[in-house]
């Protein structure tokens, strides 16, 4: 998948938690991240930081290739 923009992520995890089963409160606990970043996170919202989304991303097993 080529990412464009925070928005194309924010859909690959709101995508791959529903087919993981888990509500947006799930994945944050498992995140250790609060309830806000999540919602926020799978919003779109340009601002999430990036260490935090990265988490999120190994949390749900995927993974994320940079190529030049």
């Amino acid at each position: 998948m080529r990412i464009k923009n925070i928005k194309d992520i924010a859909s690959k995890i709101k995508d791959e938690r529903k087919k993981q089963n888990l509500t947006q409160t799930q994945l944050a606990g498992l995140c250790n991240v609060g309830l806000r970043f999540i919602v926020d996170l799978e919003a779109g919202k340009a601002t999430c930081q990036i260490g935090k989304v990265l988490l999120v991303l190994d949390v749900l097993g995927i993974n994320l290739i940079m190529e030049d």
